[in-house]
């Protein structure tokens, strides 16, 4: 099976590859290596990708609609697995047009490319800010997502609706998954699993928004994989479905976590909640297991430990 992967020098992408590799599937890959965060750790993780001898790499924009129908016509892939997004919540508020460039003119390109070349399935990452600050927990797929509170949130909502538009006008398999506070080895720098577990070696302050009774289902990337892969091989109609952990952790516990991971004391700079931030996620995963077979096996305290494992030797 030959399988598009977007994003794949990114977080969550180079391990769906590596996964899909070392199963047996071959992997086209592409990214464009921006540097919205480190561009020697997406380096690294393509280095990884590039060891396995079923994997063509292609460095391309996923807003360059010419350079995607290249690829297309060269490499034919039977799926498509469409991980590459500007990602974060609060750069999106700084930079809203960018966000609408890369995550739904993205979107409309390859599922237009998908619907052309026949493709047999197409997974979406969404993610759980779509369902905003809202009360009710935990967060299901039938509730209302119409009041996201970001620009992020907004074009992941929007790329949920593209994906059901190309279903429903071409009939292509669409599974939108919507990914709630994934970390890990290779993990995105910008999100705390990394900063804090960074800060705290370094002995210097982490800063903590808000009083740390905010709660988020972090999720470890391997259940993510799992659950990513599933949705490729199903090749369901048009679903979106729930990637979490069901365990929703307070940050005053999750700072804990990471303290009792590395050895050391968080010192704690306090600063007020920020714009686009929600109190809560909080994953109903009845529907993946359901559909997917989806059933998450890391705890917060082992997939930290693991982290930062990863950290001390890699950064």
């Amino acid at each position: 099976m030959k399988i598009l992967v977007t994003g794949c020098a990114g977080f969550i992408g180079s391990h769906v590859s590596e996964a899909l590799l070392k199963r047996g599937d071959s992997i086209v890959g592409i990214d464009n290596i921006n540097d919205y965060y480190s561009i020697q750790q997406k380096e690294n993780n393509l280095e990884i990708l590039k060891e396995q001898k079923d994997f063509v790499f292609h460095k391309e924009d996923i807003r360059n609609y010419s350079g995607l129908k290249e690829i297309f016509e060269k490499e034919k892939p039977d799926k498509v697995i469409h991980l590459a997004a500007r990602a974060g919540v609060r750069p999106s508020i700084e930079q809203p047009l960018l966000y609408e460039e890369v995550n739904v003119k993205g979107t409309f390109n390859l599922l237009d490319l998908a619907k052309d070349y026949k493709v047999k399935n197409f997974v979406f990452a969404s993610s759980s800010s779509v369902y905003g600050n809202q009360k009710k927990i935990p967060f299901s797929e039938t509730d209302d997502v119409n009041n996201p509170i970001s620009p992020y949130a907004a074009t992941k909502k929007t790329g949920e609706l593209i994906c059901h538009t190309y279903h429903h006008l071409y009939n292509i398999n669409v599974t939108c998954l919507r990914f709630f506070t994934v970390y890990g080895p290779r993990g995105r720098p910008d999100m705390a699993p990394y900063m804090f577990t960074e800060s705290i070696l370094k002995g210097e302050p982490i800063t903590r928004f808000g009083d740390g009774t905010t709660k988020r289902d972090y999720t470890y990337v391997s259940d993510i994989v799992q659950g990513v892969i599933a949705a490729n091989d199903k090749e369901l109609e048009y679903e979106i479905i729930n990637l979490g952990n069901n365990q929703p952790v307070m940050l005053n516990d999750f700072i804990q976590v990471i303290e009792n991971a590395t050895g050391k004391k968080a010192v704690i700079k306090e600063m007020p909640m920020q714009p686009g931030d929600v109190d809560i996620t909080y994953a109903d995963i009845t529907k993946a297991n359901k559909l997917l077979g989806y059933k998450p096996t890391t705890s917060i305290e082992a997939g930290m430990k693991k982290f930062v494992e990863w950290y001390r030797k890699n950064c």
